[in-house]
C-alpha cells in the first residue's frame, strides 16, 4: 500500500456517485478526479490483490460492474471500500487516491496489457480459487 505522504494533498470533498460507479475526490490543491469503481477495485492496495512482493499479484477480471456499498474513514489518512463483490480489505490512503486519480489513463492501459497478456478480459470471472472476496488468506492482513 502507498503509505501517506507528508507533501499529499488531503481530500476536501469525497463523494460516492453510485449510477456512474466512480468515487469523485476533491483535493486540498485544487485536484478532483472521478476514480472508476472498477479501477479501485483492479488496482486495490490489499495482500489479496497485489500480494506480497514482486510476480505475486493476482490479476482481477469481471469487476466493471463493481459497486461500492460502503465506504469507511481510517484514521485521518485513508478510507475502506467494501465493494459488491464481498472484497473489503485494501486501505486506499489519501495518496494512493490521489495517485489512481492522476493516473488514471495510464493504469487503465496498463491493466489492458496485463489482461492481453493473459489472455483475459475484463468480463470474464475470477477463477474460483483467485475470486474472492472477503478476506485476505494471509494471516497479516
Amino acid at each position: 500500500m502507498a503509505g501517506l505522504n507528508p507533501t499529499t494533498p488531503t481530500p476536501t470533498d469525497i463523494t460516492v456517485h453510485q449510477q456512474s460507479r466512480v468515487l469523485e475526490v476533491a483535493f486540498s490543491d485544487g485536484a478532483r478526479f472521478r476514480i472508476p469503481f472498477e479501477l479501485m477495485r483492479v488496482y486495490s492496495p490489499s495482500a489479496e490483490v497485489k500480494g506480497h512482493g514482486p510476480g505475486q499479484e493476482t490479476l482481477q477480471t469481471g469487476k466493471r460492474e463493481v459497486r461500492i456499498t460502503a465506504l469507511e474513514p481510517v484514521g485521518h489518512y485513508a478510507v475502506q471500500p467494501q465493494f459488491s463483490d464481498g472484497h473489503n480489505t485494501g486501505l486506499y490512503s489519501w495518496d494512493y487516491l490521489y495517485e489512481l486519480g492522476a493516473n488514471e489513463a495510464r493504469l487503465w492501459q496498463d491493466y489492458e496489457a496485463r489482461l492481453a497478456a493473459a489472455g483475459a478480459d475484463r468480463d470474464q470471472p475470477m477463477a474460483a480459487n483467485k475470486a474472492g472476496g472477503g478476506g485476505s488468506a494471509c494471516a497479516s492482513h
